[in-house]
């Protein structure tokens, strides 16, 4: 009796469930050129003491350095840099 009644069971249609589309948690790719920043006025161009060229838009001030010194910076710089040390 209960060989049949799980055959029986098991001779019923299943209904499929149709789960909606899950969106990936992941963000889209974006690149650095399709992102349009407004430009800001007033920046230039100057050589760091690390030997790269940095944008910076504020003044350039003379600080106290290591050692008892002065030494140049840039500061303001593009890329989240408040002071950047120049090469003289």
């Amino acid at each position: 009796m209960n060989v049949l009644a799980v055959l029986l069971l098991a001779s019923l249609p299943v209904p499929q469930v149709q789960l909606p589309e899950i969106q990936h948690a992941r963000p889209q790719p974006r690149f650095a050129q399709s992102e349009r920043v407004a430009p800001r006025k007033g920046g230039k161009w100057y050589f760091a003491r690390t030997g790269h060229a940095v944008y910076c838009f504020g003044p350039v001030m003379n600080m106290p350095g290591e050692g008892g010194g002065i030494e140049r910076v840039a500061t303001f710089c593009r890329g989240d840099q408040l002071l950047v040390p120049l090469k003289d």
